[in-house]
């Protein structure tokens, strides 16, 4: 009966030695906040992109043991593509943290973007300051940078022609064009994979994390339940959409390729055919620049959508813009007989009338829309809150349920990494995450109901 008072004594022990110890330090500096009840995550998608970020980093150290940056020394195929393929056919596990890092490199950059949207729509850029929101648009340019850098690493078709894409279009640079293009991609094939693979795994991430600490609030949302259900998505999605190898790079080969989806919009710009510094460099640099200037030319106190009809009309503007240049992006003309340069031409006239196109249609249906709520007198109410969803007795029952669940999922795991079934082990670890968050939400729901 005396050893549970010596045990909390320990423990209690540990806990001050730990506090104290951290007491001085950065991380002491931060407020974590705790949900007890469900939160929508949307005020907190910065925190969910810094969790992408950390799995991107413990993946890529694993992968970082196997991978060779070198294309010379592994005969017909580059050591770099043999690295890779060895660690996706042959080194344990490699296979599911490669898919891991990729599927999770995809999702930051798409959570740095509903992130973005979501601070100006909502107007929560000016509560904050302005370093907050320039620095946030500085770590998303840098987190396209790093995905960059990161898929062409394997050095397949796919991304040896990106490597040339941007090779390109760094040389196109008025004035420095001809040493930018040396000092990011060297003098050839013989030494590029070198410089991308440090600034992927070293100088970028370094940039990131100085902005990280300069971009961060002090006040953090740490919700369990979200954050375990969005790393099991992770999971899920590497095993239901895994990437594949595609073929070793050759420049004699006719294949045609796409670059990563949050590329394809840079990439219809360079299929116009005119200036590549124009179309690739000065007009992203200036869609870019808008974003930076917008919370010093958005002054007004009003927060909310509806209160600011014209920056509304611009973002919905940049949204339409972005998603119709990815389109283009994406068109290749199904006419085979055509020469490759015809089939990726993409028409300037038809190009820049859609865009022109649907920022008309963007201003004009955002001004009727909000018009027509005014009209209608649409006046927002406060929502009441939900009555009980599930009493006690069954959230006991449901949360049984998943306690078997758990437990079947972690058995059916073990058996597919026995029988070397890599997605569906992936597939099992996403669900068992889920799961548990699932349970941890269902016991911190618990605790608000009547006993």
């Amino acid at each position: 009966m005396t050893q549970a008072p010596e045990k909390k004594n320990v423990i209690s022990r540990l806990y001050r030695w730990v506090y104290n110890g951290l007491e001085r330090t950065v991380w002491m500096g931060i407020q974590y906040t705790y949900p007890r009840r469900f939160v929508s995550p949307l005020g907190y998608l910065g925190v969910l992109t810094g969790m992408t970020f950390l799995v991107l980093g413990v993946t890529g150290g694993f992968l970082m043991i196997y991978y060779q940056p070198t294309l010379a020394g592994c005969g017909n195929v580059t050591c770099a593509y043999n690295s890779v393929a060895n660690i996706n056919n042959s080194v344990p596990f490699g296979y599911m943290i490669r898919n891991i890092h990729y599927t999770a490199s995809n999702a930051m950059v798409l959570l740095a973007i509903l992130h973005l949207y979501y601070q100006y729509f909502s107007g929560r850029f000016k509560i904050k300051n302005e370093i907050l929101w320039v620095t946030g648009i500085l770590l998303g340019i840098i987190t396209g940078v790093e995905a960059y850098s990161g898929y062409d690493l394997l050095f397949n078709q796919r991304s040896g022609l990106a490597i040339e894409i941007g090779a390109s279009l760094t040389n196109a640079s008025p004035v420095i064009g001809t040493q930018l293009r040396l000092a990011l991609f060297g003098s050839g094939f013989t030494d590029f994979i070198l410089r991308l693979y440090s600034a992927h795994v070293f100088i970028l991430p370094m940039i990131m994390l100085i902005l990280v600490f300069i971009h961060f609030p002090r006040y953090l949302v740490f919700d369990l339940p979200v954050i375990a259900t969005f790393v099991g998505g992770l999971f899920l999605v590497a095993a239901i959409f895994p990437v594949a190898l595609n073929v070793p790079y050759s420049p004699t080969n006719p294949q045609l390729t796409i670059p990563e989806w949050y590329l394809v919009g840079i990439y219809a710009l360079l299929r116009t055919f005119y200036d590549k510094f124009v179309m690739g460099g000065l007009i992203p640099a200036l869609f870019f620049l808008m974003a930076i200037v917008v919370p010093f030319v958005d002054t007004s106190k009003k927060l909310n959508w509806r209160d600011r009809p014209f920056f509304t009309a611009l973002g919905i503007t940049t949204i339409a813009q972005v998603l119709i240049t990815t389109g283009w992006g994406f068109y290749i003309n199904p006419n085979v007989s055509l020469t490759t340069l015809q089939r990726l031409y993409v028409n300037p006239t038809y190009y820049f009338a859609s865009m022109l196109g649907v920022t008309a249609l963007s201003f004009i249906g955002t001004y009727a829309f909000l018009r027509y709520i005014k009209s209608k007198e649409r006046v927002r109410k406060a929502v009441a809150p939900m009555g009980l969803v599930l009493s006690r007795r069954w959230v006991y029952i449901v949360f049984l349920l998943l306690i078997f669940a758990q437990v079947g999922m972690n058995l059916l795991a073990a058996q597919a990494v026995v029988l070397s079934l890599k997605n569906m082990v992936l597939f099992d670890t996403g669900a068992i995450l889920i799961t548990f968050g699932v349970m941890v939400h269902l016991y911190r729901y618990s605790q608000s109901l009547p006993f």
